[in-house]
Order: C-alpha cells, then sequence, then structure tokens
C-alpha cells in the first residue's frame, strides 16, 4: 500500500480506531443513547436533544393489603453540543506515504489530543456528584484510602459491577506503591514493575492526565441555614434533582461560592436510598451555579434535592434554621478531583456528521460507537491537501448518586 493515494475516507478509518483507543473514561461511561440520535420518526430525525428517564424510587408495603404507588419519572437531556476537531495539511508528496507511517507520524498524535479533549469534558462532570470521601489535598497512597470510596458506595447501595476509578498521576502512583505492602503476589507485582494497579476495592482502575481540578470558593465566616423547613418534594425537584436554600452568616465583603463547591448541613444525614435508613455521615450537596454576594447572606441552587420523606427521600430530616454549613476543602485552594463511578453514572454520546453539500470525498467513519468525518480540501498553487477532522458529541451526568469524588486520608 505503500504508493496508495490516500482518501479521506482511509484517513477516517485510521483516526476513529486510533481516537476510540485512545480514550480512557470515555470508555468506561454509558454509550447506550447514541442510536436515540440515529432514529427516524415519521421522516424527522429526533434533532440535537433527547429526554432521559430518571430513575424512580418505592417504598415497600407491609401486610397484605395493596397500596398503588405512582409512577413518577423525572427527566433530564442529552443535548449533542460539542464539536471538535482536529486539522491536517498534507503535499501530494506525503498522501503517498504508507497508511501506518502517516497514522504513527501524523494521525495518532492528533487524536491523542482529541481523545483528551473528549475525556476533559467527561471529566468535567465532577461539578455534579455531590459525594466526597478523603480529606481534600491528601495523597490516595494505600488500599485503605482507596477503599473508602467503595465503602460509600456500597452505603449507597451501588451496584458491584462495571464500577471504574479514575485517577491523577499523583494519586495513581501513590496507589501502586500502596499495592506492594498486599500480600498478593498477583496484584503487587505489576503494581511494582509498571504501575498497573488493576481491580482493586471493586474498582477498575486507570491513570489520566486529564482529572479535574477544583477551586473552592473564596468564602468566609460562619455560615448558617437561614429558614426552617427548607426541604423540598420529588415532585418539586424530579426533573432538576435541585432545589434553593437560603443561608446567612457568610462574612461581608467578596464571598463567593463555585459551581461543583461540596457542602454538609448540620443534623442532615444521608439515608440509604433502598430502605431509607439514616447512615452515619451527613449528607453532602454540590453549588450548582457559582455565586457571589457581599452582604452575608446567599440563596443558593444545591444538588441534589433534599427530600426528607417518601419513596424518593435523600435526606434524614428536613433543613432546619441556624443549621451550621461546612463547605469542604480549604477556600480559594485547588484539588484534584479523582472520581470513581459506575458506567450508568455519566453518559457520551457521539453522532455521524453530515456530508455537506458541495463537499467532495467526505470520509464518514464508524468505529464501537465513536464518529469521525474527515472532508479534505485542496490549493493547487501550493499542491498541498488541507483535512478537517471532527467529532460531534456530548456528554450528561446521569445519575450523580452512582459517582464518588475520592482524595486520600490525612
Amino acid at each position: 500500500m505503500a504508493n496508495r493515494h490516500l482518501t479521506a475516507d482511509i484517513i477516517a478509518k485510521a483516526a476513529v480506531a486510533i481516537l476510540d483507543n485512545e480514550l480512557v473514561m470515555g470508555k468506561k461511561v454509558f454509550r447506550g443513547y447514541e442510536d436515540e440520535f440515529n432514529k427516524n420518526i415519521n421522516g424527522y430525525t429526533v434533532g440535537d436533544t433527547i429526554t432521559i428517564e430518571r430513575p424512580t424510587d418505592f417504598t415497600v408495603r407491609d401486610g397484605a393489603t395493596a397500596s398503588a404507588q405512582d409512577v413518577s419519572e423525572g427527566k433530564t437531556s442529552l443535548t449533542i453540543d460539542k464539536q471538535k476537531g482536529v486539522d491536517f495539511a498534507f503535499t501530494s508528496k506525503q498522501l503517498t506515504l504508507d497508511i501506518k507511517e502517516l497514522s504513527r507520524r501524523v494521525i495518532k498524535p492528533a487524536m491523542i489530543q482529541l481523545a483528551n479533549q473528549i475525556d476533559v469534558d467527561l471529566h468535567a462532570l465532577y461539578k455534579d456528584v455531590p459525594n466526597w470521601v478523603g480529606t481534600p489535598g491528601q495523597t490516595i497512597n494505600s488500599f485503605a484510602d482507596y477503599s473508602l470510596a467503595a465503602q460509600r458506595m456500597d452505603e449507597y447501595a451501588v451496584p458491584q459491577d462495571m464500577r471504574c476509578g479514575v485517577l491523577s498521576p499523583a494519586d495513581h502512583w501513590g496507589l501502586a506503591g500502596g499495592a506492594q505492602t498486599l500480600y498478593n503476589d498477583t496484584l503487587n507485582k505489576p503494581a511494582y514493575r509498571e504501575g498497573e494497579i488493576g481491580k482493586i476495592a471493586t474498582f477498575d482502575t486507570y491513570m489520566t492526565q486529564n482529572t479535574a481540578t477544583h477551586t473552592v470558593g473564596a468564602h468566609a465566616g460562619t455560615p448558617l441555614t437561614n429558614g426552617a423547613a427548607q426541604g423540598t418534594t420529588w415532585d418539586a425537584s424530579r426533573d432538576t434533582n435541585t432545589q434553593t436554600l437560603i443561608t446567612d452568616g457568610w462574612t461581608s465583603g467578596a464571598v463567593t461560592l463555585n459551581a461543583g463547591d461540596v457542602f454538609t448541613i448540620a443534623d442532615v444525614y444521608a439515608v440509604n436510598p433502598v430502605t431509607k435508613e439514616t447512615l452515619d455521615f451527613l449528607k453532602e450537596f454540590t453549588v450548582v451555579n457559582t455565586i457571589s454576594d457581599t452582604a452575608g447572606a446567599i440563596t443558593l441552587t444545591m444538588s441534589p434535592a433534599a427530600i426528607p420523606s417518601g419513596a424518593q427521600q435523600t435526606v434524614s430530616a428536613d433543613i432546619g434554621d441556624n443549621k451550621a454549613i461546612v463547605v469542604k476543602g480549604t477556600a480559594s485552594t485547588a484539588y484534584r478531583q479523582n472520581m470513581v463511578f459506575h458506567k450508568n453514572a455519566f453518559t457520551l454520546a457521539t453522532v455521524p456528521m453530515v456530508a455537506p453539500p458541495g463537499a467532495v470525498e467526505v470520509g464518514r467513519q464508524s468505529y464501537k460507537g465513536m464518529n469521525v468525518r474527515v472532508i479534505p480540501g485542496y490549493n493547487v498553487t501550493t499542491d498541498v491537501s488541507t483535512y478537517r477532522l471532527d467529532v460531534l458529541y456530548g456528554v450528561k451526568t446521569i445519575d450523580p448518586r452512582l459517582a464518588m469524588r475520592v482524595s486520600g486520608t490525612a
């Protein structure tokens, strides 16, 4: 194939396979919604957004008397709104190269960058995840550190199959070093020689440089809830999984809470989502939108919604007045956001892009759910062909209960 002219289809076929291979988190999240975008209903496509049903819960009847419960599902949406690409310029001489040589020198480095961008967009979904175990700023360097996440997920009744962990290089190598102390020859040989730690504490564990960094908002004071009975109901929050919370006691002046900040409220404990039993740790919430204030009072939007009773109960008790609020981490400090998650916590969907009218020799290839489009253009003066490569996709948090941020312990 050394002197075969490389077409857009050949380049797209090589690119999409490399792209899939270079993904980390992108290969571990749910991909089942992609087919929904390809449906044709009465001659019409579904457009760029689909609606997804949020899971509901039920209570168990005691005794023989039936008591029918309404099936009240919430809804969320997945939008295909990210178009990312890499563009190449080849001379005619270069286009006579063997595709293997071109893949090694040009296509693979470009696809690594594109795969990293997709993974970065997935890692950015950490802001939707309120649960965070460990001490912010501490490196994961032992099985005991990492297993805290597995324990917390078990307490939240997260299924043990299809669990995955994505760690920063520092935490990955810290855990790999800690694995050497385990009396498990199968585990600590690869951990010692190659830094491979595989499946540990129920998680298939991977290292990635794309782990997000979160900076805690610049806040101070002694924040408190301002008003009693601030909880909500499933009917009021089922589509957003959010609610507002009225607070005061922040230091007057420039106070900011950043989207993704995690906090607890005194006397508001977590509950097991199946049994509704009160657990022995406070419920964690995340700030949905960045908000600033100068008067010491903030009305923020938080997730999940605090539902104190019923089949969809999320907290042990309603939110009371003057309850202390504690933000996790130190104000204005940045922390790496390692995550563990069940496959169904997040989703990635890529869709085939249209071949534009007037474009010649458009290459479109699909591989394991990934879709790549390549369009060439030629400059007769310079004898250079420019190829634009595009990927169209969307990412979404489907069920944040199935994910966990994790840090080490002091």
